[in-house]
């Protein structure tokens, strides 16, 4: 399991609260009053920002979808169904076996019988010196008592549920693995609306700039400040889209199907629900015992000591029955035969070259060393549930805060706004506090993203990840985004 995951979209955020401090420094040195024009333009950005936004993508049709494309789920079910023929391979060494033989002899002998002549004796030939014979055999074994091959049936029982573990856990990782590409390509198709945004902002600063310069009351140092952080905002949009690409990419990978993230915009933050409650860890680290680890290092265990139970078996006799039929037809009549046998044989092994003492220690010691594997994907389970508890009481805290920023801000641009219209604050102010809104906009979009993948891990460490959840990650981004 993973115990972290890396933000594709940290560094945009970083860069976006870098290019909002910069605005302040941006500011020309004079008051300069904007004009009907300006404040046009201003109205319009809210305008260009709130676009209608097509619904998102559905997260659960996406996983479905990766389910049968994945290569390597793929993989692990074929994995699975050669696994689970172990069961019939071990059930068959407990059946009667049945094999039959048969041949074709010619052979050219000179002894006394054949040829009598040659060894001083007058007397007719008893065999003939060539003949030709064939035979056939049908032989049927039953084992009796087989104690290595009757507890082979529990081996091969325990090797199939490892792998079916195995393909649970590959599922899970799967299902892990869209959903953060699907919050990824979410957060970046939305942070780069934001920072789109922003850039309009910063371009009308521009159009300031340049104007107070025309006007003669502002300077090109301004100027060349105002452009340089335009070229920022557009180098960071950039960003934001390889971004989207990337988390397209991953999600075209895992699924098959290229989803469009497009048109959408964040509507209205306050709608995230967001469950708030993470202290208690204790329900969380009784739950571990269903982790897929843990389970999966479980069932290696139950190989290692079915495994030992079948090496044991090697100091107990073995008792086969054995019936068998035999026709053998040959010019040689006294060869000629027709046979039918039925014996009971007991093979005990008394001794092997202290192998078996050898193969049971390698087996007892194989069976300690699984039931360390168990503890330790316990305490790496409880780990990351702590990890989890501890990112999502954080995560929450951040989005608490957030949301007061936000609102904050908003309520200082309105006043910047309306400053602007009585002429107390410039242009410059109001897009210092847009592009402040507009960074803390993206930083409270990070933050829910980096709480639902914490919400997915945490689930996921305690076995309890289903597609509902995915369909809860999707309800709680459409909420968040405008209709």
């Amino acid at each position: 399991m993973r115990t972290g995951m890396k933000w594709p979209l940290g560094m945009a955020v970083a860069l976006g609260l870098w290019g909002a401090s910069s605005l302040a420094l941006s500011q020309p040195s004079g008051d300069v009053p904007a004009g009907e024009q300006a404040m046009e333009e201003l109205a319009a950005l809210d305008a260009v920002s709130t676009p209608s936004s097509s619904s998102l993508p559905s997260l659960p049709h996406l996983f479905e979808s990766a389910l049968r494309h994945d290569a390597r789920l793929s993989q692990q079910r074929y994995e699975l169904e050669a696994t689970e023929q172990e069961v019939p391979m071990a059930r068959s060494q407990l059946l009667p076996q049945l094999s039959a033989s048969g041949g074709y002899l010619w052979q050219d002998s000179t002894n006394i019988q054949t040829d009598p002549e040659g060894f001083g004796l007058d007397q007719p030939a008893q065999r003939p010196g060539t003949f030709d014979e064939h035979h056939w055999r049908l032989n049927l074994q039953q084992p009796l008592f087989n104690l290595e091959r009757w507890r082979g049936m529990g081996r091969a029982d325990a090797q199939v549920g490892a792998a079916e573990l195995d393909l649970a856990i590959a599922e899970r990782d799967l299902a892990l693995q869209v959903s953060e590409a699907y919050i990824n390509a979410y957060l970046a198709s939305r942070t780069l609306g934001l920072l789109e945004a922003q850039q309009e902002s910063l371009e009308l600063q521009v159009r300031q700039a340049q104007r107070a310069f025309d006007l003669g009351v502002g300077d090109r140092i301004n100027l060349l400040e105002a452009q340089s952080r335009f070229d920022q905002a557009i180098a960071d949009a950039v960003q934001a889209e390889n971004e989207l690409d990337d988390a397209l990419s991953e999600l075209e990978r895992l699924t098959g199907v290229l989803p469009d993230f497009s048109g959408g915009i964040l509507g209205d933050l306050a709608a995230a629900d967001v469950d708030g409650d993470w202290l208690d860890e204790r329900p969380w680290i009784e739950s571990i015992g269903n982790n897929l680890d843990v389970l999966r290092a479980l069932a290696e265990r139950n190989i290692a000591e079915s495994d030992t139970r079948v090496r044991r078996s090697g100091y107990f006799p073995e008792i086969n029955l054995n019936l068998s039929y035999s026709d053998r037809q040959s010019d040689d009549d006294l060869r000629t035969s027709e046979d039918y046998t039925a014996s009971v044989e007991l093979n005990m092994p008394l001794y092997r070259g202290g192998y078996t003492v050898a193969s049971v220690r390698q087996g007892e010691l194989r069976t300690r060393a699984s039931q360390e594997a168990v503890d330790n994907a316990h305490n790496l389970a409880a780990q990351e549930v702590r990890q989890r508890l501890r990112a999502l009481n954080g995560n929450v805290r951040r989005l608490e805060a957030l949301a007061r920023a936000i609102e904050s801000s908003e309520l200082f641009l309105e006043a910047a706004e309306r400053g602007e219209q009585l002429g107390l604050r410039d242009l410059v102010d109001v897009l210092d506090a847009r592009a402040t809104l507009y960074d803390q906009r993206i930083q409270y979009v990070d933050a829910l993203g980096r709480f639902l993948i914490d919400r997915l891990a945490l689930q996921s460490a305690v076995g309890d990840l289903g597609s509902q959840d995915l369909g809860n990650v999707m309800q709680l981004l459409s909420s968040i985004t405008a209709p």
